[in-house]
């Protein structure tokens, strides 16, 4: 195994403030990347997809649970499969507490193109209590590109969409793959691929922060608790 150097002390607070120069223009990188992100149009989503999930059928409106925006994870689960992806469900356990997500006014829900008889024994085995949906049926896997026909045969990869809702509309405003997951599964790494973003006072768009009529960032962070919902 290759290990780090051994250094003294000052030696290593030398070295950490050196790439401490280049974590922080990292980190002003990301947030101007997330706020071009945030620029992105949005497309409307007029196909009426069903889903079935806990309560029985659900539209896409359904699924925001009252909310202005919504983040679905394209959770890999073939309806042949007897189980769910491995990866994804490494992805699902990271997901924390909803209720920071929920207090800026975003749901979150998995969904896969497996029969929900099939999920829910699985997500009983996982433990999870996050909202799970089947869109056997539909043609909402392949239309958000995660399950992908070539030569006659479907393939199934990982996913994450965002949605806003206004009134009763529903757009369709950005979504990744694969690699485009790693490092996410934390609030505001969530957040950040929203059009609404954290909804704090410095990013931009300006504008978005004051969508909810709330404190912004921050000043909302409750123990998980303490929300009302």
């Amino acid at each position: 195994m290759s290990l780090p150097e051994i250094a003294s002390r000052e030696q290593w607070r030398a070295a950490r403030a050196e790439l401490l120069v280049k974590e922080k223009a990292a980190t002003r990188a990301r947030d101007a990347l997330s706020a071009e992100r945030r620029g992105l149009p949005m497309v409307a989503v007029d196909a009426e997809y069903v889903f079935e999930g806990g309560d029985g059928k659900a539209t896409l409106l359904d699924l925001f649970e009252g909310r202005l925006q919504l983040v679905v994870y394209h959770f890999m689960f073939a309806p042949e499969w007897d189980a769910g992806c491995r990866s994804c469900s490494g992805f699902l356990d990271q997901i924390g507490h909803l209720a920071h997500l929920k207090a800026r006014d975003t749901s979150f829900a998995a969904v896969s193109r497996a029969p929900f008889p099939k999920i829910l024994p699985f997500k009983a085995r996982m433990g999870w209590t996050v909202p799970w949906y089947s869109s056997y049926g539909s043609d909402f896997n392949r239309d958000f590109e995660v399950t992908l026909e070539h030569e006659g045969e479907l393939s199934e990869r990982p996913g994450l969409s965002c949605f806003l809702r206004d009134r009763d509309r529903v757009f369709h405003t950005y979504s990744t793959y694969e690699r485009g997951l790693d490092g996410l599964g934390s609030t505001t790494s969530l957040l950040d691929l929203t059009a609404l973003g954290r909804q704090e006072a410095w990013e931009e768009p300006k504008g978005r922060s004051s969508a909810l009529g709330a404190p912004a960032g921050s000043e909302r962070v409750r123990y998980h608790d303490e929300y009302d919902d």
